[in-house]
């Protein structure tokens, strides 16, 4: 049984809305289906979906019982930076997939720690599987966090909510960049004709994101960079990057133009998006104790930099 108080009313806010951001770990039905079946509770009492929560009051969830996962284990190599009995963090190679999808459903992230947890899995939202607290895209590698038990993961879940987790990466990006360093303060909703696309969008649909960034080097066409991100908006750097006119390097999704222009001028084509998770710092839910795990930087970011390096 999950317990907490509410601490400001929201009254433009429905519960079920509410519990999604307060827990984004969950799946996002999940609040719905645990609200008409009577396991949330406000102040000892059932309530519907459109309730809206006030200042003071107690709210109750009784998790269901995890059933069995849906994904199969598999034997995949995992690089761990570290691991105990809550947790684990992993360096994710660019390629691997981090849930089971359509045209995904084998060979991801998932699959391989079920592999290695053998039975001690997050449940949250009803379902048994490693708890993927964050998640990175396809072709972005580094750091990612995955919780082995509820607990670890309701915690890991808040600190990430409350803008608690340290997240760097690395990218390069297209273009030379006209000071050295920047914060990008703009709202990312969905694109409005492409939807599986991201945009900046300055209307009531979007969720504000917060970048902060600084060059590291000059190259020839591009700009290896540092991107603190302060939220954790889905493709927040790739679609803040482009927002400045500098996406990143290998991006086709939001920089074909300029990135067929920097193969063309440069000689260099990536053959992914040059986006690195190169460190994560956290605090460990159990022993209070200050994360901070590093992963370096992969062959082929390695072997762009080289390629793309003044001379």
């Amino acid at each position: 049984m999950e317990k907490f108080v509410v601490d400001k009313s929201l009254p433009d806010m429905r519960m079920d809305q509410f519990l999604r951001e307060k827990f984004p770990a969950a799946s996002p039905a999940i609040f719905k289906r645990l609200i008409e079946q009577g396991h949330v509770l406000v102040n000892g009492k059932a309530v519907k979906a459109t309730h809206t929560p006030r200042a003071g009051e107690l709210i109750q969830i009784q998790w269901p019982e995890a059933l069995p996962a849906e994904a199969q284990p598999e034997e995949i190599p995992l690089d761990i930076l570290y691991e105990d009995d809550s947790l684990l963090v992993l360096n994710k190679p660019a390629g691997l997939v981090v849930h089971p999808s359509a045209g995904h459903e084998e060979h991801t992230l998932v699959n391989a720690l079920l592999h290695h947890c053998r039975g001690t899995l997050s449940g949250i939202g009803g379902v048994a599987r490693p708890g993927i607290v964050h998640r990175l895209d396809k072709e972005t590698s580094g750091c990612i966090v995955v919780a082995r038990d509820d607990q670890t993961h309701l915690a890991l879940s808040k600190q990430f909510a409350d803008r608690q987790v340290e997240k760097i990466y690395n990218a390069i990006i297209c273009g030379e960049t006209a000071c050295e360093s920047g914060e990008i303060r703009a709202a990312i909703a969905r694109h409005p004709s492409h939807r599986k696309r991201m945009a900046v969008r300055d209307d009531d649909s979007g969720r504000m994101a917060h970048t902060r960034w600084r060059a590291l080097e000059k190259l020839n066409g591009a700009t290896f960079v540092e991107a603190r991100i302060l939220t954790g908006r889905t493709h927040q750097i790739r679609v803040h990057f482009q927002f400045l006119g500098h996406p990143v390097v290998g991006d086709q999704t939001y920089g074909a133009r300029q990135n067929k222009r920097l193969a063309e001028e440069s000689g260099y084509a990536a053959p992914r998006v040059m986006l690195h998770s190169r460190e994560l710092s956290f605090t460990h839910p159990h022993t209070g104790k200050k994360m901070k795990l590093e992963a370096p930087l992969p062959e082929d970011f390695q072997r762009a930099l080289e390629s793309l390096r003044l001379r």
